[in-house]
């Protein structure tokens, strides 16, 4: 298996006195250390108008991780292409594919949060349309050499050469984040790779897995587990009570997201809420863990983004406790 990390950082708003830049130096740093014990990449989030400080200007803190580190593969999971203009947004990927070396991973997708479409002034119906125009201007503007021109519903261009060029041809590799079978055929037909949520159960994950790797062989090509990434939230925790601690604070993270994501107040259990939030983690004992990852692989999930929600600590015990009876990376194994 091979292993990267998923997630987010923060910018907390406040006084003279706060270091709002404090959470993502933290987070520079967290990334320096997941490459020295031997992680493959690392997956960002893009958000915006939450309040607690998410990421929103994804490529810039990744540029700056890239400036920090050698191996570490870049990537967004994901950048929502509705709200952005396909020219720039090409010409800042392509820079941070070209000094990073060819790191960079595109994850993209078509948004979800309906707080996020309203500041944006943005219609969540259009949402797909605008997708698909923006991967055509994209895709054209990484792969022309030679001035062209773009008359859309939604954006226009005239006579355009976009610089600079990537490192990767004929563009960074693409993933594109999906969960119903159709999306998930849809991103097969494309030829990107797979972005699986963390907040799946791990059965959801198996069918969807399957899935792509049969839409994929449809098509004439062989299929490559490491084209789809899982994202996982993992926790070390010794007992019972800190797991329930873990889980709860999962859980408000989770009614937060709802709270965000809905153009109406939706009412949802408390047993499903919770569901929810325990679907997707790798919470528990080193043992326990170790038994819900192999429960993965079984599933064919080989690609696992990890979200710490124990920082640092559970990053370490995970790599050292965990890791080396899974890890498929020489460089890996080696560092733990």
């Amino acid at each position: 298996m091979q292993f990267g990390l998923f997630g987010s950082a923060q910018a907390r708003r406040g006084g003279p006195d706060l270091d709002s830049g404090a959470g993502f130096r933290d987070f520079v740093a967290y990334n320096i250390e997941a490459e020295a014990i031997g992680y493959h990449s690392t997956f960002l989030v893009e958000h915006h108008f939450t309040g607690f400080g998410q990421v929103s200007a994804t490529l810039n803190l990744l540029t700056w991780i890239g400036a920090r580190t050698t191996t570490l593969r870049l990537g967004t999971a994901v950048l929502v292409l509705p709200w952005h203009n396909p020219v720039l947004l090409a010409e800042q990927a392509a820079t941070l594919d070209l000094l990073s070396g060819g790191r960079f991973d595109f994850g993209i997708g078509k948004g979800y949060r309906y707080n996020e479409f309203a500041g944006f002034c943005v219609p969540m119906e259009e949402a797909e349309a605008r997708f698909d125009e923006c991967v055509e201007v994209m895709t054209r503007a990484w792969t022309s050499e030679t001035p062209w021109s773009h008359q859309g519903k939604y954006w226009q261009f005239k006579d355009v050469v976009v610089e600079p060029p990537t490192a990767q041809k004929p563009h960074p590799p693409i993933w594109m984040g999906a969960e119903h079978p159709e999306s998930i055929k849809k991103v097969a037909a494309r030829g990107y790779h797979l972005l699986l949520g963390q907040f799946s159960s791990v059965e959801e994950i198996g069918e969807r897995i399957a899935i792509f790797k049969e839409a994929v062989e449809a098509q004439g090509r062989p299929f490559d587990p490491m084209t789809v990434g899982v994202a996982r939230s993992i926790n070390v925790v010794m007992t019972k009570a800190e797991y329930e601690k873990a889980i709860e604070n999962r859980m408000m993270g989770r009614r937060r997201t709802y709270q965000l994501a809905d153009r109406e107040a939706k009412t949802r259990s408390e047993a499903d809420i919770r569901r929810a939030a325990e679907d997707g983690t790798l919470y528990g004992t080193p043992d326990e863990i170790a038994d819900k990852l192999q429960a993965l692989r079984d599933v064919g999930a080989e690609y696992v983004l990890l979200n710490s929600a124990g920082g640092l600590t559970s990053l370490r015990r995970f790599a050292h406790e965990i890791l080396p009876a899974f890890a498929d990376t020489p460089a890996l194994r080696a560092a733990v």
